[in-house]
């Protein structure tokens, strides 16, 4: 396969194309009252997913493609851009024509895809052509495919597309990359061919067989026998329809794969709808439809007035028919466009074909606007369609909203409010709802997320919380947990002396990693350098926060108690048994302590992140009688008063840590160390209370402290 790159083009501005002018009219009053849409001349139109492109003259009489996109009820251009300039350049390169009814220029042969893309072929003015698609206005997919004459696109669906080339005898079947590149190339014998989604219809072995190949699993996934009696010469596969016919005048069928049944209509050059197929009646000057959604084809209908003109077969020169679930476009005499809604009724809406994101994300990986995890799907027919992030609380990260039938997800890793969420798993769901018709579709996954805001107590930056212990050989270890409520992993480090007190923090810095303040034999409050996964040597990146801070006996970080968003530190002065809160000044320091309690009767205090949900640092306190109290954050620098927890609460403790969440609930935990050496995890339940004691390690009497 050629390895496809997108490259940027500059393009003249819109303004040549009169773009601030749209013509838009008002809802049809019947099914066949069209609407107009006025042109300075048509070379060529085609109609997909409700995105009409049209080769057109500007007001200077210079060429473009144009691109309208329609609303699901065909009555209002809902936007309107361009695909390519489709002039001949100064080196003689143009786009390349085909005979008809509009004179010497010709008709520009062209295909739309249903997401927006538009292909065609570039002639570098000596008869050599390239296939080109536009993706946007500005961009395009391109890369090393054959140099040919006499390409034209066979059929396109989303991503993955068809052509030909009578140069070489061969057809090439390929597909826009997304986010990830998938080799699907594949150059075969020209056939009757086409493509939904991802799979490739052609014909198989004996009259009428058909069979269906999925490009991206390269596995046959269907054979049908269509009643055809020949080796099917067209093919046009628009879901449960399959057309088929045996030449421009030999029998047509359409085989419907849902009731297991072939549909007689009528022969000749046909465009294939959801549900019904239209023909041009040179004799009568008419589109025809037919309807066969019900099972068998009705009495042909005209519903539009076109002359006969001089080009025998004008599909996608006059007009065109949109195959996912829309209607009829035409241009005539009067170089008008018009829109007739077919009236017939659609399958129910579903996903046809899709990429989705297999990897976790990194929000450092790009700058912000940058695209981290992208997705892609098509859908059958237009929709409405949200896709939301969500976090373990069950809280939006992220919303995006659209309609049509291309979703493109394309994330950049933070928040509807700019900012970065909560590291750690993330659940997706997208949910389409038809825009006219019936159907829902929705898909879900997950992923992990990375580069974010840290949980409470989170040194490795997946939110998952670490326990901190120091051993008498001066040996700081981080112990790590994949979110199963133990402590499976560890980072350690050495070298420090006796007498070190560490205090898992947050980000002080702003480069989205936890900080770990260590207060020294001296006095002396450090802040180390987060690493997002790592333990700490003294001779590690740091800043001096000042010295003196011997004289607080609790050093504990609580989460956020002022509502800045940022991590708090809470020292308790063992003279007088005062309670300070120093708070994160933004800037990488604290601010000066302000004090706030005095809990002089405690046995321990412990710093225990949000645990009743308000967003808010919380506190627990453990008193002489074994009483463990809860004191809730107030978000505005204070605490509320203290609410009991837990009474005649275990006496052996000799550690109590708020160590976040190690269970993957998103829900903060409690682990305690008892004399015999035991650790034991309490799991919060997110309403400012625990579960039961488990025990989770033993042998643990060795360290000297716990953080």
């Amino acid at each position: 396969m050629s390895r496809h790159a997108r490259i940027a083009l500059t393009l003249v501005g819109l303004a040549a194309l009169g773009a601030g002018s749209l013509t838009t009219a008002g809802t049809a009053a019947a099914d066949t009252t069209p609407t107009p849409i006025t042109t300075n001349g048509v070379y060529g139109i085609d109609y997909a997913g409700g995105f009409l492109a049209t080769v057109e003259n500007a007001p200077n009489y210079d060429q473009w493609v144009i691109g309208r996109q329609i609303s699901a009820d065909g009555s209002t251009v809902l936007e309107k851009t361009t695909r390519g300039f489709a002039g001949t350049d100064a080196v003689g390169s143009h786009l390349q024509r085909v005979p008809c009814d509009e004179g010497a220029r010709g008709c520009v042969p062209m295909r739309t895809f249903g997401n927006t893309y538009v292909g065609d072929f570039m002639d570098d003015g000596t008869g050599k052509q390239m296939a080109q698609i536009y993706l946007t206005e500005d961009s395009m997919d391109g890369g090393p495919d054959p140099v040919v004459t006499g390409g034209r696109f066979v059929d396109a669906t989303g991503r993955f597309y068809v052509y030909q080339a009578s140069s070489t005898g061969k057809q090439y079947v390929d597909a826009v990359p997304a986010y990830q590149t998938q080799n699907v190339r594949l150059t075969r014998s020209i056939t009757a061919a086409s493509v939904w989604g991802s799979t490739l219809w052609t014909p198989g072995t004996g009259s009428g067989v058909v069979t269906g190949y999925d490009l991206k699993t390269k596995k046959t996934v269907a054979t049908v026998s269509t009643g055809a009696p020949c080796t099917v010469k067209e093919l046009q596969v628009i879901g449960r329809w399959i057309y088929w016919n045996c030449g421009p005048t030999g029998a047509a069928g359409v085989y419907d794969r849902t009731a297991k049944k072939n549909i007689k209509v009528p022969s000749g050059p046909a465009l294939v709808g959801d549900g019904y197929l239209v023909q041009h009646d040179r004799t009568a000057g008419k589109l025809m439809l037919t309807d066969f959604h019900a099972g068998t084809a009705a009495a042909a209908r005209a519903i539009a007035d076109l002359p006969a003109g001089q080009t025998a077969d004008q599909r996608r020169l006059t007009w065109s028919v949109d195959k996912f679930g829309g209607d009829i476009a035409y241009v005539g005499p009067d170089d008008v466009i018009r829109i007739v809604p077919s009236g017939v009724p659609t399958q129910p809406l579903a996903g046809i074909e899709s990429e989705v994101a297999d990897w976790d994300e990194d929000a450092r990986e790009g700058a912000t606007g940058n695209t981290i995890w992208g997705s892609v799907w098509q859908l059958s027919k237009p929709a409405n369609w949200t896709f939301t992030v969500k976090d373990t609380h069950g809280h939006a990260d992220a919303t995006i909203k659209g309609s049509g039938t291309a979703i493109n997800i394309g994330w950049d890793g933070t928040n509807d409010k700019g900012g970065y969420p909560l590291n750690g798993p993330k659940t997706w769901t997208l949910t389409a709802t038809a825009v006219e018709g019936s159907g829902t579709y929705t898909t879900s996954g997950k992923f992990g997320y990375t580069g974010g805001t840290q949980g409470f107590h989170d040194q490795g930056g997946y939110s998952y919380g670490d326990l901190a212990t120091l051993s008498s050989s001066g040996g700081l270890t981080l112990h790590y947990t994949t979110g199963d409520g133990r402590l499976s992993g560890k980072w350690a480090a050495s070298g420090w002396p006796a007498g070190t007190a560490a205090v898992p923090f947050g980000d002080m810095t702003g480069d989205r990693c936890a900080e770990m303040l260590v207060r020294m034999p001296n006095g002396e409050l450090r802040r180390y350098t987060g690493k997002c996964g790592g333990s700490y040597k003294p001779s590690d990146k740091h800043v001096s926060l000042g010295t003196g801070w011997n004289a607080y006996n609790v050093l504990t970080a609580p989460g956020d108690l002022t509502g800045d968003g940022r991590t708090d530190l809470l020292a308790r002065k063992a003279s007088t048994g005062d309670v300070y809160l120093f708070a994160d000044n933004g800037a990488g320091k604290l601010k000066a302590g302000v004090k706030i309690r005095t809990w002089s009767a405690y046995t321990k205090i412990v710093g225990a992140g949000d645990l009743n949900g308000d967003g808010f640092g919380d506190v627990l306190a453990v008193d002489k009688a074994g009483t463990l109290w809860r004191y809730d954050g107030t978000g505005a620098g204070q605490v509320k008063e203290r609410v009991k927890v837990a009474a005649h609460w275990n006496a052996s403790y000799n550690a109590v840590v708020g160590v976040g969440d190690i269970t993957g609930d998103g829900k903060n935990d409690l682990v305690m160390r008892d004399t015999a050496g035991n650790l034991y995890r309490q799991t919060g339940t997110g309403k400012g209370a625990f579960a039961a004691r488990v025990r989770i390690a033993t042998g643990w009497q060795g360290y000297k402290a716990l953080f």
